[in-house]
């Protein structure tokens, strides 16, 4: 007989998400300015015809949705005063009333589905006031699905109300967000549910610590319902009784303490002691993407009570030991600091979750914050560069990638010139009076003005320039040049420059094609900013950093007589 009374009542259980949910608008929390505007509009009897609820999940949206319908349909008239639970508002509120039309739009997307609505409108209502049709992630329904419903959503008969529920609003179209007033039902603070959940515990007779309350609030991120779930199970994983220590193995946390500590190792510079103390609540069970989280999380923290202590320091989800270490950090730490630890966990978080091993890449992530955190600020650094005694730099002028074979007459001291002259205004005239075209550069300098980007681009890649004199240029091509390029190329010229203009067809010779120079001057420039001790000395002590650019000013290719002139 135990027996059986025991499985009776556990096929009778019902969750605290459940069993707890508001049946009156007194006992929906965090929503005060949705059930303000309510209270206003049922007193004034400006009532809409649809509602549009909107929020992350957990907040409440189905619930309120049923406590507008119960609201609509109270035997006073409409109002959120609902004191007495009348037999229609038990059926409201368990979703069982006939007049009260609960579909998810999931499961319900096509015009069909809409066209039953459209014909069922017509009907008044059996036992309720009015009709209300409930349509839960509405954003789910069809494009035509939305269409179809376009004209009944406008002017439905008196008798009829909609109300929409949905955690994607931006799905929504715009033409069906118009017709509707819309609330957006906010996330909950941390403190706000603690104080919740601590109320429910106490009506289910169960012991709950403060700050297991506090660690399941956090968790739920600001859904009432989540929350509720871990406490249900935090109940049943402490046998009656909910202890911080049981849900930090449950949900696979540390201690806020131990969360300190590894901050203060890694702000400190002690990789070895910061390794050792991820180490310890990695055997104790902690995640090590949960690690790094929760040290973000107190980044955020300190960076919070730097900028804005007072109000930092009423947020009652913090311990006590958070507020003084944390303030203790917020006065020792600068800006620099801790937005470079910010950036650094958050690139770290995103390395450890897609790691073949996270415990490795978090440990690495620690010793980068560690190594990190006795760095100057830029502008210290800045300073420092410019201190420093100044360092001669050899150059390596780019005529080395373009020496003419020796049996070319470039080879005598006449190299095809790739440097680029001073940039043109767009639209400006080129003439013969106003541009001079001595070198291949200056053609491209023309085709850039002229807004010739296809010639510009196949004289960069497929032609090896030779020599440009008066009237006359000299090239060669690449294989996969266009037969017809230098016909292009002439008639081009005499088009810009108003002078006939000779191109000359070599079968070998020329310099490299200048998108070659400029690929091979960005690897030697990548070169010789690894072989640069300040850049190498960065690299090693910071293991995984890459040089993603290298900024220098262009250097003009010059001949050997120029070269010697500028000398």
């Amino acid at each position: 007989m135990a027996d059986s009374n025991t499985g009776a009542s556990a096929a009778g259980y019902r969750v605290l998400a459940r069993k707890y949910r508001p049946k009156d608008f007194s006992a929906l929390i965090g929503q005060e300015a949705m059930v303000r505007t309510l209270t206003n509009a049922f007193a004034t009897g400006r009532i809409a015809q649809a509602y549009m609820l909107t929020g992350v999940r957990g907040v409440g949206k189905t619930t309120t949705a049923r406590l507008i319908a119960r609201a609509l349909n109270y035997p006073s008239g409409p109002t959120v005063d609902l004191k007495e639970m009348t037999p229609q508002c038990e059926a409201i509120l368990e979703s069982r009333h006939m007049d009260v039309i609960e579909m998810d739009a999931a499961s319900n997307t096509g015009v069909d589905n809409m066209r039953e609505i459209i014909d069922s409108v017509r009907y008044a209502p059996v036992q309720a006031r009015v009709k209300v049709y409930i349509i839960d992630e509405v954003h789910m329904l069809s494009k035509s699905a939305f269409n179809a419903l376009l004209k009944t959503l406008e002017e439905p008969p008196p008798h009829v109300k909609f109300i929409f529920a949905t955690t994607e609003i931006r799905k929504v179209p715009v033409t069906i967000l118009s017709r509707c007033q819309r609330f957006d039902l906010k996330r909950l603070d941390a403190a706000l549910l603690m104080q919740h959940y601590g109320n429910i515990a106490g009506l289910e007779h169960v012991e709950a610590e403060e700050e297991a309350l506090r660690m399941i609030a956090r968790a739920a991120e600001g859904s009432v319902r989540d929350g509720l779930s871990l406490l249900d199970q935090a109940i049943a994983y402490g046998d009656g009784k909910v202890r911080a220590a049981d849900v930090e193995q449950m949900l696979g946390i540390v201690d806020r303490s131990r969360v300190i500590e590894l901050f203060t190792a890694v702000m400190k510079g002690d990789p070895a002691a910061a390794v050792a103390e991820m180490a310890r609540q990695h055997e104790a069970g902690a995640d090590p993407q949960t690690i790094l989280e929760d040290m973000a999380d107190f980044v955020h923290w300190v960076t919070r009570l730097k900028v804005a202590r007072a109000s930092a320091l009423q947020d009652g989800a913090r311990t006590e030991a958070e507020k003084t270490r944390g303030t203790a950090f917020a006065d020792e730490l600068g800006m620099a600091a801790l937005s470079r630890a910010w950036q650094m966990l958050l690139k770290g978080i995103a390395e450890t979750a897609a790691a073949g091993n996270p415990e490795q890449a978090a440990e690495m992530v620690l010793i980068r914050l560690a190594h990190a955190a006795d760095m100057p600020p830029a502008t210290e650094l800045a300073r420092i560069a410019q201190s420093a005694p100044a360092v001669t730099a050899t150059v390596v002028p780019l005529a080395a990638a373009v020496k003419m074979p020796a049996d070319t007459p470039q080879a005598q001291g006449n190299l095809a010139p790739v440097s680029a002259p001073a940039p043109q205004a767009p639209g400006a005239r080129s003439t013969s009076e106003t541009v001079a075209v001595k070198q291949f550069t200056d053609i491209l300098a023309l085709a850039d003005t002229h807004r010739d980007i296809k010639l510009k681009t196949d004289l960069e890649r497929f032609v090896r320039p030779i020599a440009v004199t008066e009237g006359k240029v000299e090239i060669a091509l690449e294989p996969q040049a266009s037969p017809g390029l230098p016909g292009e190329l002439s008639r081009k010229l005499e088009a810009w420059t108003g002078r006939r203009w000779m191109v000359m067809l070599a079968k070998e010779g020329g310099a490299t094609p200048i998108a070659e120079q400029r690929k091979s001057a960005r690897n030697r420039a990548f070169e010789d900013a690894r072989s640069d001790p300040t850049v190498a000395a960065v690299l090693k002590a910071f293991p995984g950093a890459e040089i993603s650019n290298v900024h220098q000013p262009f250097t003009p290719i010059l001949s050997e007589d120029q070269d010697e002139e500028s000398r």
